[in-house]
């Protein structure tokens, strides 16, 4: 099988993955608030259960990621976090009381681990410029389980019988159902995953690569010659603000616009900024058997962009979580709504969602990463806004407190493709390649505290929307300042290696 095949069968295999987390978070979410209400289980434990299966994500992100960036393998570490999502959901599917039902998403949250190391190998594996619309791929199959997980839930609300000692209920189903899924999904990575050579990212390198280096020779700008094909650009990005070792294909913007650019001076800063110090980028075979030898995690991430889009993945994570903590006991308490009708508003969801990262998918080709964030939270000001005003205490009829719900519901939703697909982007394009899925895993290592705190501060305020609200709109007001005054820093690197070397040859 030719390697095309196989770089094939293995993202329609990371799709399949996402597409069953985004199916089991469907299933679950609609029946888990009165699956606990069978087990007596208290108001704020919803939020406890939600947070548990975030939290051993959390913890595993980085780590598995670490793991993917030592060995350049994926597979194994997929097979292996999967077996923990089999172990969780059938935990969850015998469920004999509240705790084991916490433990089995806690069990489970564990599987969640590896999408460090997959978002590692898709940087891996696209270019900067393809990147984006990659990931929106990527985020869309999610969002496609989460369209089909409330139909399976209509069909899964209907059984009611035994499987020996355990009970099959509409509510227990959701648990089994998964673990099904996840064990199919095993013999799928099997089959039909394969962890690519290293070749499959050196071809796409060598061009740029043999390209930079005559345009470099024919300007003598870097004096730096050496086999290794991004150490022309070490000068410029060690005076640019350090920002790793990612000089994919961005780097032919370094090299192909000489008008404007002394790149004499450029050199001579270079060389006096550089000299006094031994070469802090090792060489090329060492960094890839230790790719964090000479990492700093300070300079890696203590960077003004890189907290604002650990921000951005923080707060907007935050506000989603704790509004769909919020939207069950919401649409039982106002519109009496059962597993059913959740369902079906899980699925229009889905829907609005999957139209999202697709418009998002094409808009990302015709504009930067950062004009599609600064979209994103426009869109997220004007949903906080209107919740803080409509949901905290809906008045009117029936009729119109749903209408307030649906819109409120729909500018949330809107939102999200916009933020969540620009923010992974750039921070794959900031951070080093080298450390890529070490790094992936400390960004959604935030992103899983936000799912932490987020449930447990929607299921502790319930009863005080405008405490709850008022919190999660000041955050984005936070984030929406921070994005304004370091919008002129979320570029590529190569862009912002050119106004930085601007600045110090004036």
């Amino acid at each position: 099988m030719d390697n095309r095949r196989k770089r094939k069968l293995t993202f329609f295999t990371i799709g399949l993955i996402f597409l069953l987390s985004g199916v089991e978070y469907a299933v679950i979410l609609p029946t888990i608030w009165r699956y606990l209400q069978t087990l007596d289980a208290a108001p704020y434990f919803l939020g406890f259960v939600l947070s548990a299966f975030s939290f051993s994500g959390l913890l595993t992100g980085p780590l598995f990621g670490h793991l993917s960036d030592r060995t350049q393998t994926t597979k194994k570490i997929i097979l292996f976090a999967n077996c923990f999502e089999i172990i969780g959901n059938f935990m969850y599917f015998t469920g004999y009381s509240k705790w084991l039902l916490l433990s089995s998403r806690l069990v489970a949250g564990i599987g969640t681990g590896a999408g460090s190391s997959i978002f590692g190998f898709l940087t891996r594996s696209t270019s900067p410029d393809d990147r984006a619309t990659a990931f929106a791929a990527v985020m869309a199959c999610r969002q496609a389980g989460l369209l089909i997980g409330p139909a399976f839930n209509i069909f899964l609300r209907l059984c009611d019988f035994h499987l020996g000692p355990f009970v099959v209920n509409k509510y227990t189903a959701p648990g089994l159902f998964m673990c099904l899924l996840w064990t199919l999904l095993q013999v799928a990575v099997i089959l039909m995953y394969w962890d690519l050579p290293p070749l499959e990212k050196g071809k796409a390198k060598k061009s740029l690569t043999s390209q930079r280096r005559e345009e470099v020779e024919e300007d003598r700008g870097l004096v730096e010659e050496d086999n290794d094909e991004e150490k022309p650009l070490m000068g410029s990005q060690e005076l640019g603000g350090s920002y790793g070792s990612v000089v994919t294909a961005n780097d032919s913007v370094v090299t192909s616009n000489p008008a404007g650019y002394d790149s004499s001076a450029a050199s001579k800063d270079t060389l006096n900024h550089i000299s006094p110090a031994p070469s802090p980028v090792p060489p090329e075979p060492h960094a890839s058997s230790s790719p964090l030898k000479n990492f700093s995690i300070s300079r890696e991430f203590l960077r003004e962009e890189v907290v604002v889009l650990l921000a951005a993945q923080f707060i907007t994570l935050f506000n989603q979580t704790a509004l769909e903590a919020m939207v069950t006991p919401m649409t039982q308490k106002y519109f009496s709504y059962g597993e059913l009708e959740n369902s079906v508003m899980y699925s229009l969801c889905g829907v609005e969602v999957i139209a999202g990262f697709l418009f998002v998918r094409w808009l990302s080709q015709r504009v930067a990463d950062r004009v599609v964030l600064a979209v994103g939270l426009i869109i997220c000001n004007i949903s906080g806004v209107w919740c803080l005003i409509f949901l905290t205490n809906p008045l009117g009829g029936f009729s119109w407190q749903l209408t307030e719900f649906i819109i409120g519901v729909f500018l949330q939703v809107l939102g999200l493709p916009f933020v969540a697909v620009a923010q992974v982007s750039l921070f794959s394009k900031i951070t080093s390649e080298k450390t890529q899925g070490f790094s992936q895993g400390v960004r959604r290592s935030v992103g899983g505290l936000a799912t932490i705190l987020g449930p447990l501060w929607a299921g502790g305020l319930t009863e005080n929307m405008y405490i709850m609200m008022g919190v999660m709109m000041g955050l984005l007001a936070l984030l929406t300042v921070m994005m304004a005054f370091s919008y002129n820093r979320l570029v590529a690197p190569a862009t912002e290696e050119q106004v930085d070397d601007s600045d110090n040859c004036g």
